[in-house]
Order: structure tokens, then sequence, then C-alpha cells
């Protein structure tokens, strides 16, 4: 038995070539990112007030160190227990204020007011006292403090009196002032009627013998009144009791 021929398979069609690829669309570059915004130029601090604390009590300078530091633009850069200190340190820093005690050890701190004043004057310096007479207050003012604050009122005024003598003003605690205007000046400490007497002839150039024979005292009782005197106006010498008597026309140099 023989096999039939198989018909030849019809021929397949060749697949289509490809379409070319049509040309394309150029592509725009991305944006660069933008810049990122400068900051804002910032302020520079305002500049702290420096202060330098005198009082001869370690447990008071204590207090007001803690009152002082409450205040971000205080800087207390020193603490000094006498008017030696006070006035060292006033030349070693030269703070903007000098908080200043009336009765320290080392001599008077009403007398040392100008010379501080005279080694920095771009120091103002503001008085913390317990004195409330208004002859001290216009003692202090007239040597070159700028402000008087009480120590009783130190919680409710010292930090305004440190800022106003900071800026040039003056401060003067509010009842103490509305005395010293309605007081009329006189002699601190408020002298008798015979210290005045013998004041006037101390000043005058007489000697204790001279001023109890005029006076009718005995010389110990003029020794007596000279040093109450002295230890009333805090000055130590004759030359300054001369002095005070002049400035204050206790007597008549014509």
């Amino acid at each position: 038995m023989t096999e039939e021929p198989q018909e030849p398979p019809e021929p397949t069609e060749p697949p289509e070539p490809p379409e070319p690829p049509g040309p394309q669309e150029p592509t725009e570059p991305p944006e660069p990112p933008e810049p990122p915004e400068p900051p804002e130029p910032q302020e520079p601090p305002e500049p702290k007030i420096s202060i330098v604390l005198a009082d001869d009590h370690r447990v008071v300078r204590r207090g007001l160190r803690l009152l002082l530091d409450d205040e971000p633009d205080f800087e207390v850069v020193a603490e000094a227990g006498d008017v030696d200190g006070a006035q060292r340190y006033v030349r070693g820093h030269h703070p903007a204020v000098l908080v200043l005690d009336l009765n320290m050890p080392g001599g008077s701190s009403l007398k040392a007011i100008p010379t501080i004043r005279a080694e920095s004057p771009e120091t103002q310096i503001v008085v913390l006292t317990m004195q409330d007479g208004p002859e001290y207050a216009r003692e202090a003012l007239a040597s070159g403090a700028i402000g008087y604050v009480l120590k009783e009122a130190a919680d409710s005024e010292l930090v305004e009196a440190i800022r106003r003598a900071a800026a040039g003003q003056g401060y003067l605690n509010p009842s103490l002032g509305a005395r010293v205007a309605a007081e009329p000046a006189g002699p601190p400490d408020d002298l008798s009627q015979r210290e005045l007497e013998v004041l006037r002839l101390i000043a005058l150039g007489h000697t204790n013998a001279e001023v109890a024979e005029q006076l009718f005292l005995s010389v110990r009782t003029v020794e007596t009144h000279r040093s109450h005197i002295q230890q009333k106006l805090r000055l130590d010498s004759r030359s300054e009791l001369v002095r005070y008597a002049l400035t204050r026309g206790l007597v008549d140099v014509d």
C-alpha cells in the first residue's frame, strides 16, 4: 500500500516590519528648585545693665542679688562689703549703676560719691539706705547720686530706680520726696541750737577753750558737743566742719 503524497504547506506571509518611530517632541528640562528664603535678620540683644552692689551685710546683699538676678536685663558684675571695695570694683568694671549703702566700713559713703563719679563718670549711683531723713537724701543727691531708695521699699522700688538711673533719670522715694519738698533745707540730723552755736564758733576758727569761754561752758562740754556734731554730720576734721558751715550759710565770711 502506498502513501498518498502530502501537499506542501502554504507559504506564510512574512510579518510586517514595525513602523519606524516618529519624531519625539523635545522635553523641557525640569525647573530648578527655588532657593530658600534668607533668614530674617535678627536685632542684636539689648545690652544688659551692669551693676555693682555695695552693702556691708552679706545677708542683705544675698537678698538684693536674688531680686536683681530675676531681671533678664540686669547683670550684677561685682559685690562689695565696704567703701574701698565699692570704689575698686567701679574702677575695674565701670558699671552702668552702683547700688551704694550709706553706712559701710572704710569711710563715709557720702564723701566717696564725688570721687566715684569722677573716676567713672558713666556710672550712676543709687543710694540704698535705712536713713529716711530728708537731709540725708539732699546731701546724697547734692554729692552726685542720681537715686535714693529706702531699704524698706527695696523690693518695690530698687528695680525701677536702677532702670531710671541707667537711662540718666533720677529717682527719689516718693514719700521721702514729699518731705524733702515740704521741709526747708537745714543742718542734717536736727542739730540742737547749742550744737549750732558750737559749730559756728569752730568754723570761725575758735579753739575749744575759746568756744567754752564765749558760751560759758566747760571745755569738756564743748568737746562733747563737737563729738556729737561730727557723729551726726559724719565729718572727721575741723576743715570739714568749716566747709560744711560755709556751704550751708551758717557763718558769715564777709
